[in-house]
């Protein structure tokens, strides 16, 4: 009896052990390469992508062709192994990150694969952290919710910063 007893423990502790060498795994992927893109999901994204086009297009038709005065055009890095990248601010909200679906995609080690994202609401530009662990910065100011910025703010973000442009 005690020598199934013994057994079994150790099939117990292999099993854990296996779990926890998997799951390590699992983070280091995840984290080298970015999340896996929600397969289950993505008819459904695509249907309300498709529909939200046809709205977008038609408050592109009504806006003028030139931005109003001191309205940025632009994100440029300013700084960081990515300098002098710049990304036009046509296509709002623009996702900060290492993953393969931000729009500024930064190769940084203080960056997380979702970290940042810069949209417009009105005539208000506003970044926001998405919850990374490095935190957003404007200035010396760690963001805590969604902040408006301006031409001409600068945003850090792990050991980059980028700032909006004409």
């Amino acid at each position: 009896m005690q020598e199934l007893t013994l057994v079994l423990i150790r099939f117990a502790y292999l099993a854990i052990l296996w779990v926890f060498v998997l799951g390590a795994i699992s983070v280091i992927r995840s984290d080298m390469f970015g999340a896996r893109p929600d397969t289950a999901t993505a008819p459904a994204r695509r249907e309300k992508r498709g529909s939200t086009k046809q709205a977008k297009q038609a408050k592109q038709s009504r806006r003028s062709a030139k931005p109003p005065r001191g309205t940025p055009s632009q994100v440029v890095i300013v700084d960081g192994p990515s300098a002098g990248f710049s990304i036009s601010l046509d296509e709002v909200p623009i996702l900060i990150g290492r993953g393969p679906d931000a729009g500024i995609r930064l190769d940084d080690d203080y960056v997380s694969t979702r970290h940042a994202r810069i949209g417009r609401s009105e005539d208000t530009w506003y970044v926001e952290d998405l919850g990374s662990t490095n935190g957003t910065y404007i200035g010396t100011h760690r963001l805590t919710q969604a902040t408006a910025i301006q031409l001409g703010s600068k945003v850090r973000v792990g050991k980059t910063t980028l700032e909006l442009k004409k």
